[in-house]
Parts: structure tokens; C-alpha cells; sequence
């Protein structure tokens, strides 16, 4: 098991992301939390823009519960990406949305049609 100390700065895996903090395992025994205000000195909108799940990347120890494992952690002020992020262009299809347009009242007509016979058979 390896030891963590205070303003190391370590690699781990991004495994949880929700709206307060971004959850972040080190090891098989040590696991932290980057609180939203510990991602960046500016506004955190939305905190899927900073990292994905799976992601492998650097964090800064800020403090060590050693009886349960858990690590305070910051990406604040440091190079925490591993690789570069790509952006994935999303390509447009020609005809839009008019699929949903044709097809939206009959995939509704059917769902309800599914609903109303599900309903009968459990009457009988």
C-alpha cells in the first residue's frame, strides 16, 4: 500500500462524477473526492467538462482520513490531464429532425396501444 502524504501529487481514476465533486480511485484501498470548489478558481458549471469517467488523472493531496481511506483531493492550479481531450464533432444528418416529425405520433399510437392491451390482459 502506498504512502500518501499531504501536497503529493498523485495519478488515479476518475470513478464517480456528481453535481458537488468528482470521486476519484488512487488504489485498491484509497479513494477521494475533489469537491466542486477544489476543480478550478473560476465558475464550475458543469463539472462533465473538466473530466469523464475512466479518466486517468493527476490530483493534489489536501488532506488524509487514514481510517477510512478517503483522500480530500484538488485539481485546482495544477496540470491534471494525462492526455490531450478530443472533441468529437457531432455530423448533422440531412433530414434533421424531421424523423422524429414523421414518426414521433406513431411511436406514441403504439405505446399506448402496448399500455391499453398489457392493462386488458391483466383484467382477464
Amino acid at each position: 500500500m502506498p504512502e500518501f502524504k499531504s501536497n503529493d501529487i498523485v495519478t488515479g481514476c476518475v470513478t464517480g462524477i456528481e453535481k458537488y465533486g468528482i470521486f476519484v480511485s488512487l488504489d485498491n484501498y484509497y479513494s477521494g473526492l475533489i469537491h466542486i470548489s477544489e476543480i478550478s478558481d473560476n465558475f464550475v458549471r458543469n463539472i462533465n467538462d473538466y473530466v469523464n469517467i475512466g479518466e486517468t488523472i493527476r490530483v493534489k493531496i489536501l488532506a488524509i482520513d487514514e481510517d477510512n481511506h478517503h483522500l480530500k483531493l484538488s485539481i485546482k492550479n495544477i496540470d491534471y490531464r494525462m492526455t490531450k481531450r478530443r472533441k468529437i464533432k457531432i455530423q448533422e444528418t440531412p433530414s434533421g429532425f424531421n424523423t422524429l416529425k414523421t414518426y414521433l405520433n406513431v411511436w406514441i399510437e403504439e405505446k399506448k396501444a402496448t399500455i391499453i392491451n398489457s392493462k386488458m390482459m391483466s383484467e382477464k
